[in-house]
């Protein structure tokens, strides 16, 4: 639960890179946050979301340079570019500044000076590679050869994607640089390191004190037994970034000064004036009282649980309350691709649809943990058209037309259904806590079982045949009031979720929207005349969305992208389009060729390798079968021991690398822990068939 008292909070993003055009696996995470800062704010607490460009690294200078203009004009434009994105898509940052500014600069160097003076920073002479004809040292993942473990071919200077290995470019067989396709030679040069490993025991302290999530914590503890390593935060110039001090063409990595743009653009939000009373000291000195917050993907914990607290420990700033990872957003449950049109950038969906469908849909998948999200394009469609149109704002144009029509737009004075009423305002416990601990699917979830309990009422009344006679026309009047009220209640709850539709829906409600106000029913009160709220969501919108952000790509090799502070990853270029009709159709007699029956759960284990499945033993009458099943997150393995379920009898076996599949298991829900199995009726027996 919320605490009672306000509360102090700073809220950041991972800083997108000033290189390129944000997505909506970019998104996804400002979504996220954004949901969670609104509902602080909602219920009271002071909470202030910072962001800002990444915009320092050998990509951005390369880049740069192709285009024929200096790195600070690239970055300049990205910068405008990104804030007009977020800014469409009701992202609520409070500040949004840029890692290439004084502030950034006059912090890393302090924190640097602070560890330099402690002892924590080293040198020493390293080999790099080294492109001869661009005249730079080559970052990890511009260098490609052939792997050293596993020899494929086409693999980056620091892992492969085939075996896993890890390594460093100097290791590659037949290694070519990116950038000139020219062989690296090897050349030395000196590098600045700082002693992560001083910091081992305060960070497994601070692990263990809660400040990253259990599959989080269960990470750092593999790289603990490993041993922390020095890390290298020393490039060579040619580079764009700041120069360290008394180094002379030595620059500070970008991995250095990225995490530091948050406290950059905190300050630069203090100095700004906008909200005098904003301290930076209150937010990050040592012994600070307020609470300090990452949203970050799960591919960048290493730098965020890692070299960030302990940079900050070491500089004698405060470490973070909280590092909140979350998953990849897949697309139709492929990575997304950019000639399949998935990888989708921020601005295309803006040119097809509102924002408030993509918050709503991203809300009802994300939960706490780090699971990748599925952007499936039909049930995106379905969903909004379902919960959003089909079921909320139906509650609004099903009652407001007859307080308008009959009724001089004024609510009754009365609330004749006080009990349905008080259950929709007990469910903001739940759901407070639900939006507090991120589960917002939950929170959705909850909301719209009551919109459902909602349109019920109103079917009950049928206020359309009580206003027909005049002895119940006063019910009438009552009924439709009592379905505003709920809708208003619901309209509270979503509010951090859809700011768009809010302010729509507090215009036609001639009301604020608050935390506090939901307690009292509006009676008596005038409305504005109801227009429509939201329109369903055509697949010819999304089918469009889709075109406009295929691109032709000229090579047939995974696509090099860069993420968060300047890395590159490899984009698959395999993915799906949404097509009419999204998914392939089956007939009847197809349906009817698939054999459901009944199966008892004879044993249970997990797959130690695997995430998601469970390995179960199941009788399917005189029978056995083995069959991996993804619930691991939704069952422990005792519990399920004796179950009878139904599967899928004559699914053709699958060898999986931790033995044959011999069935499914079926269940619903909507992932993760929130999955049910389908459990028979009493009397039912294994082997019989489920028509």
């Amino acid at each position: 639960m919320t605490k009672t008292t306000s509360q102090q909070i700073l809220v950041t993003t991972a800083l997108p890179y000033a290189n390129g055009s944000l997505h909506l696996g970019y998104m996804l995470e400002a979504i996220q946050a954004d949901i969670w800062v609104r509902f602080q704010k909602l219920i009271g607490n002071t909470c202030i979301y910072v962001c800002g460009d990444d915009a320092h690294g050998t990509p951005i200078m390369l880049k740069a340079e192709k285009m024929g203009i200096t790195p600070e004009a690239l970055v300049a434009k990205i910068h405008t570019e990104h804030k007009q994105d977020l800014e469409d898509f009701s992202i609520g940052i409070d500040n949004f500044h840029t890692t290439h500014s004084p502030e950034n600069q006059a912090l890393a160097t302090e924190i640097y000076r602070r560890l330099y003076k402690k002892g924590d920073i080293t040198k020493r002479t390293i080999h790099q590679a080294y492109d001869p004809i661009k005249n730079l040292f080559l970052p990890d993942r511009y260098v490609k050869g052939e792997c050293p473990k596993c020899g494929a071919k086409d693999q980056y200077g620091d892992n492969c994607e085939v075996c896993g290995a890890t390594y460093s470019p100097t290791d590659l067989k037949n290694p070519i640089s990116v950038i000139s396709g020219a062989t690296p030679i090897q050349k030395e040069s000196l590098h600045y390191f700082f002693c992560l490993d001083h910091y081992e025991q305060m960070l497994k302290n601070w692990t263990k004190a809660g400040h990253v999530q259990p599959e989080v914590a269960k990470k750092l503890s593999e790289w603990f037994e490993v041993g922390l390593q020095q890390w290298d935060i020393s490039r060579d110039g040619p580079y764009f970034g700041f120069e360290i001090p008394d180094a002379p063409n030595k620059y500070f990595y970008v991995w250095l000064d990225a995490p530091i743009g948050y406290m950059a653009s905190f300050k630069n939000l203090c100095d700004s004036n906008k909200n005098p009373s904003l301290k930076f000291d209150d937010y990050w000195k040592e012994d600070s009282q307020t609470e300090l917050y990452h949203f970050i993907g799960k591919d960048i914990i290493y730098f965020h649980a890692l070299f960030w607290p302990a940079l900050l420990a070491g500089s004698q700033f405060r470490t973070p309350t909280n590092v909140f990872a979350h998953g990849f957003l897949m697309v139709n449950g492929q990575r997304m691709s950019k000639s399949r049109g998935t990888l989708i950038t921020a601005r295309t969906y803006l040119n097809h649809l509102k924002p408030d469908y993509l918050r709503y849909y991203f809300a009802s998948k994300l939960g706490s943990g780090i699971d990748d999200i599925d952007f499936q394009l039909d049930d995106f469609v379905q969903r909004v058209n379902s919960d959003l149109v089909g079921k909320l704002v139906n509650i609004a144009s099903r009652c407001a037309g007859f307080i308008h029509q009959h009724f001089e737009g004024k609510l009754s004075t009365q609330c004749i259904e006080t009990e349905l009423y008080q259950k929709f305002i007990t469910a903001g416990d739940s759901i407070v806590n639900h939006f507090q601990h991120r589960e917002f699917s939950r929170a959705v979830r909850e909301i719209m079982s009551l919109a459902d309990d909602a349109n019920r009422y109103i079917d009950d009344q049928k206020p359309w045949n009580l206003i027909k006679s005049p002895e119940t026309r006063q019910k009438a009047h009552e009924s439709c009031s009592v379905g505003l009220n709920l809708f208003r209640v619901l309209m509270i709850y979503l509010k951090p979720i859809v700011p768009n539709l809010t302010q729509e829906v507090e215009t036609f409600l001639n009301c604020e929207l608050t935390w506090k106000n939901r307690l009292t029913p509006l009676l008596g009160h005038a409305i504005q005349p109801f227009k429509p709220l939201l329109q369903r969501i055509e697949l010819s919108e999304v089918n469009a969305m889709i075109e406009d952000s295929k691109e032709n790509l000229t090579e047939t090799s995974p696509a090099v992208q860069t993420n968060q502070a300047g890395e590159t990853s490899k984009t698959s270029t395999v993915g799906l389009v949404a097509k009419e009709p999204i998914r392939e159709t089956i007939t009847i007699e197809d349906f009817t060729k698939i054999d459901l029956r009944i199966a008892k759960i004879i044993t249970a284990e997990h797959v130690e390798e695997a995430q998601k499945l469970l390995k179960l033993t199941v009788d399917i009458g005189g029978e056995t079968r083995q069959i991996f099943a993804g619930i691991k997150e939704a069952y422990k393995p005792e519990d399920l021991i004796g179950k009878l379920t139904v599967v899928v009898a004559n699914l053709a076996p699958r060898k999986m690398r931790f033995g044959i599949s011999e069935g499914m298991v079926l269940a619903a829900g909507p992932g993760g822990r929130d999955l049910w199995i389908l459990e028979p009726h009493q009397g039912a027996e294994p082997g019989m068939r489920v028509k």
